[in-house]
């Protein structure tokens, strides 16, 4: 799928991707998904995405061949490809820190590169598409297991990590009211992680009924149709003794709706990195002391954020890409 600009992508043949590097391989894809990051490109949100960019950072596949390095793959395994591309060698991927490598992304020291993504991730090309170039073969892909549904596998390369750590970055007590906002698929992971990590209420928060009546049913939650609530604080506090969740997080990120003014200088007229309206959201609702997780994605550099509140609340604001690679053995268990 290529990028030809805002709101404009086609589908286009490209030259084949070939081995650039003895660590490369080249993977036939054969399941992709498409992201809601991907639609933050898409809608133009994201600086430096180049025209003739292959999206796509959800996908597995086949190898098709490795370069003269690889030790860990051989043609015709399959895999499945997290979304981040990393070197597992450097300072921060010792750490297990494999979305903030140091080695893979010229154009940044935040972030470190993501398949499918703008120049700001590395611009690598991605996944959907029918063969993709994967460096540090060695280090990112993992074999299927044998018994896994691709159908399933997939799920593993962004969105079941993100929500997983999503909830894990909550630090979840035993018994904690955990309040996720956004229910598409990152938000649903969330809320079943939370309840797997000792949660003892769960409540999702989202306008779109099809999706609250799926979570409510997968993730066994409550739910909240924020078009009914006038003041989402103070829904929340009526809902939790007066003192707020424990753990708000954000599964929504850079095109938030629900206000007005945040839509338009965020989305329309991308003054700011994207609608913070969900980050007003779980700063206000959280109660004092509490944590709030994000794992929305946010347009570089500026947010208006009330970063007064939390500070006055002593709240604890954990947030980052998710580093696939660390929580693969573990939802593979799951799974």
């Amino acid at each position: 799928m290529n990028y030809r600009g805002p709101y404009r992508v086609r589908a286009e043949e490209k030259d084949e991707p070939v081995i650039e590097h003895p660590n490369d391989a080249i993977v036939r894809v054969t399941r992709a998904c498409i992201c809601g990051s991907d639609l933050h490109l898409y809608h133009g949100l994201v600086p430096d995405t180049r025209v003739g960019t292959t999206f796509g950072h959800e996908f597995t596949g086949i190898v098709e061949e490795v370069g003269p390095s690889v030790q860990s793959l051989k043609k015709g395994d399959k895999v499945l490809v997290p979304f981040n591309i990393f070197c597992g060698t450097c300072f921060f991927c010792r750490r297990e820190l494999f979305s903030n490598c140091h080695n893979t992304n010229p154009e940044a020291t935040a972030v470190g590169a993501i398949f499918g993504y703008s120049h700001t991730a590395g611009g690598y090309n991605g996944g959907q598409a029918e063969l993709v170039r994967v460096p540090f073969a060695d280090i990112g892909p993992t074999i299927l297991p044998a018994d896994m549904d691709e159908d399933d596998a997939v799920l593993l390369t962004d969105a079941f990590p993100t929500g997983y750590q999503a909830a894990e970055m909550g630090g979840i007590q035993e018994g904690d009211t955990v309040v996720v906002f956004g229910a598409g698929p990152v938000g649903i992971f969330a809320a079943k992680s939370a309840w797997l990590l000792g949660a003892g209420r769960v409540i999702v928060v989202d306008h779109i009924e099809y999706r609250l009546a799926f979570v409510k049913e997968f993730a066994q939650c409550e739910t909240v149709d924020f078009k009914s609530v006038s003041d989402m604080a103070i829904h929340l506090k009526k809902m939790t003794d007066g003192l707020g969740p424990d753990i708000c997080i954000d599964c929504v990120g850079a095109e938030a709706a629900g206000n007005f003014t945040q839509t338009l200088t965020g989305v329309k007229l991308k003054l700011q990195g994207g609608a913070a309206t969900v980050l007003h959201w779980a700063i206000n609702s959280v109660r004092n002391g509490g944590t709030v997780s994000v794992v929305g994605v946010y347009g570089p550099t500026f947010s208006a954020v009330p970063f007064g509140n939390a500070v006055n609340k002593g709240l604890t604001l954990r947030m980052n890409q998710a580093s696939v690679k660390r929580h693969l053995p573990r939802l593979i268990e799951h799974i």
